[in-house]
């Protein structure tokens, strides 16, 4: 992993002349027709966006948080599956423990949404930046070895915080992200993102394979969520369970001999947060590419699933992270 010479300190705040300021920024999700539908929708958002520019970061993140713990448990399948999931992983837990959890999961949804018009409030490694680094000495070391880097990491607290972090630090990365339905919104996440992390972007599927792996050759670090399902992903366990998962980030890893590494984040107070860089994964080949693949996906899920159950309130349990026999099995469908 590489960094500019612009940074004299790999962890100072990030040099306004930007590395990537060059780099074109992916095009907006093309595969279907705008319909007034999605107009309607983008003028929603552009509308709710202004309303939380002018609120300020800690009132959007409190009100957008009291909004969807007091809405969230009322949509009633949504809420009904990540009940079902919490069963599955805490079968210990009583349903009132569990139900607790997950009021405050939809707490956490609604200030990351509220937050996201805010995500240049969230500066590492200044006074007031909201953001504390645990691991500093290992994001230097990985910054010194000037190589590629695979970082992963899940749905926790805001994570998009995460991007803001790395960019902050000096990294040369490329982000992996799954592409909004809405086409126009998808547009304004692209630009947002890119302004507080990186221009080089990657939308998850075939458009963006090709991508990540001209990022990985020009010597770009990857920054990726990995603990959604999958349909054509492997089936590895997460949480004690198995689960289908992308196996992108581990065959990546083997292919360009990328460390791998873990990274953490937990809402503190409100809209300030902990960001931890754990060490790179220790693995070691066999040569047999698709076993070797399946086993560090499955120490991936190992690493991300201990960060999750430390802080189960702030991970988005509301997906169906597992397949409908494993849950059949359990008694949870």
């Amino acid at each position: 992993m590489s960094r500019s010479t612009n940074f004299p300190d790999p962890l100072s705040a990030a040099d306004p002349m930007r590395w990537d300021g060059e780099a074109e920024l992916p095009e907006r999700r093309a595969n279907m027709d705008i319909t007034l539908k999605h107009q309607f929708e983008a003028t929603i958002m552009h509308g709710m966006f202004s309303l939380m520019e002018l609120m300020g970061v800690d009132r959007a993140s409190a009100f957008m948080g009291g909004l969807l713990r007091t809405v969230g448990p009322w949509l009633r399948p949504v809420h009904k599956r990540g009940l079902n999931n919490l069963r599955l992983v805490f079968p210990e837990n009583s349903d009132d423990e569990n139900r607790a959890i997950l009021k405050k999961v939809w707490e956490n949804l609604g200030r990351t949404v509220g937050e996201y018009p805010h995500l240049e409030c969230f500066r590492a490694f200044e006074d007031g930046g909201r953001v504390e680094v645990e691991g500093e000495e290992i994001l230097r070391s990985l910054i010194e070895q000037e190589r590629p880097v695979i970082f992963v990491t899940s749905h926790m607290a805001n994570w998009e915080v995460i991007g803001t972090v790395l960019y902050r630090a000096g990294v040369k990365f490329a982000i992996v992200y799954r592409a909004a339905n809405n086409p126009i919104v998808d547009e304004r996440i692209i630009d947002l993102r890119a302004g507080v992390m990186t221009r080089h972007q990657a939308p998850k599927g075939k458009r963006g394979g090709r991508a990540l792996l001209n990022f990985l050759n020009s010597g770009l670090s990857l920054c990726m969520l990995v603990d959604q399902k999958l349909n054509d992903g492997i089936r590895v366990p997460f949480m004690g369970h198995d689960a289908m998962t992308p196996s992108a980030a581990a065959r990546m890893a083997l292919k360009y001999d990328a460390p791998v590494v873990p990274i953490g984040i937990r809402r503190l107070d409100g809209a300030s947060f902990r960001v931890s860089f754990n060490d790179p994964l220790v693995f070691s080949p066999t040569g047999e590419t698709h076993r070797d693949a399946e086993a560090l996906t499955a120490q991936i899920n190992d690493a991300l699933g201990q960060i999750i159950k430390a802080n189960p309130g702030q991970w988005l349990w509301l997906h169906r992270r597992w397949p409908k026999d494993v849950m059949k099995a359990a008694g949870l469908e």
